[in-house]
């Protein structure tokens, strides 16, 4: 399996269901061929219908690359670029669902539909009264163990008051301990206790260039700044967008906490195809599933590229559940692998001396 086939399960039934009611002739494709899909998937379906007018936002990098590789236009609408058609894959959490909504309704030009389509084991039905509440009359069809649905509102009938209080939903906001997030990302009212596990037992003589993969909202490289006096660089490395702004919120404060600067990064990559530089140390609290589904090949990604990437006398630092098998393929690129800690159902493991 290639790295990028990680991430690449085949679109949830939603996606088949949120062209359903161009089948059933109950919506038209606009005539000018243009649309916007956010949080777009890609999928048969999908390529059978796009049109080259049609720009495809998706925030979380592995997907965003295998719409790029279906040929479909990726990229992010203009401030007041306006569509007669925009489709809507909404997350099960419901913050973020509704300021998806309102950046929908923002995008939708006058005459214009909104189309949404959401599993019913993922929350549909609250869905659909979302669109209804901000947006006024909804119509919808079920398929697939779905509920599509859409509305073409005009101005009237848009909740402007409602509108601009779910955009701001999206918004980093302060959650515990001062740290900054946003609904949707892993863990993101909270903070998670693995990560919090690893911080705990990261060792105080981390010195020099120093790489979190899998970075989140910023919180374990926060606790690098915060713990490790030595280190002198950071780079965060997150595959999924909307989690670098808050984690250069948090950056900035753990370095004005510590009273020290450091040479600090945040990038939005998919670490599973490899770093682009090599490090004195890694810390990871690395992914191990997608959507509910156990995929420890992610975390095994993860400690491939580690390893590729740190220098010879570096070390790797992670935090998994104690469950998934990680030994093996850290004892094949590791010389000495020791678990550090064990507590609440997660292990800390460090592993030093990289094979050549």
């Amino acid at each position: 399996m290639t790295a990028a086939g990680f991430f690449a399960a085949a679109p949830d039934a939603a996606l088949a269901a949120l062209f359903v009611p161009f089948e059933s002739a109950e919506l038209r494709l606009p005539a000018d061929g243009r649309a916007l899909f956010l949080r777009a998937r890609a999928g048969v379906r999908l390529r059978e219908m796009a049109q080259p007018g049609w720009l495809c936002e998706q925030g979380f990098m592995p997907f965003a690359d295998e719409l790029a590789r279906n040929g479909l236009r990726v990229g992010e609408p203009a401030d007041g670029e306006v569509f007669p058609l925009v489709l809507v894959l909404p997350p099960r959490q419901r913050d973020e669902a509704r300021a998806l909504f309102a950046r929908a309704l923002l995008h939708t030009a006058p005459g214009g539909t909104v189309l949404a389509s959401m599993s019913n084991a993922e929350g549909a039905k609250s869905g659909e009264a979302d669109l209804a509440r901000v947006a006024g009359t909804v119509q919808h069809q079920s398929k697939h163990k779905c509920r599509v649905f859409w509305s073409t509102p005009d101005a009237a009938g848009i909740d402007q008051i409602l509108l601009a209080e779910w955009l701001a939903l999206d918004a980093p906001r302060a959650i515990v301990d001062g740290y900054f997030s946003r609904p949707g990302l892993f863990a993101w009212d909270r903070i998670d206790r693995a990560s919090a596990l690893l911080a705990a037992q990261l060792p105080h003589d981390l010195h020099g260039r120093v790489a979190d993969l899998g970075a989140g909202y910023g919180y374990l490289a926060s606790q690098v700044v915060a713990r490790c006096p030595g280190v002198g660089a950071i780079d965060l490395y997150e595959a999924e967008a909307r989690a670098l702004e808050p984690a250069r919120l948090n950056l900035a404060r753990a370095q004005r906490d510590c009273g020290r600067e450091l040479a600090v990064a945040v990038h939005w990559n998919d670490v599973t195809r490899g770093l682009p530089q090599h490090y004195d140390a890694i810390v990871s609290n690395p992914p191990f599933h997608q959507g509910r589904a156990d995929l420890p090949e992610l975390g095994r990604a993860f400690i491939t590229s580690a390893a590729e990437a740190l220098l010879p006398d570096g070390r790797l630092l992670i935090v998994a559940n104690r469950h998934l098998p990680y030994e093996a393929i850290l004892a094949a690129h590791f010389r000495d692998v020791r678990t550090l800690a064990t507590q609440e159902g997660f292990k800390v493991i460090e592993a030093t001396g990289v094979r050549g």
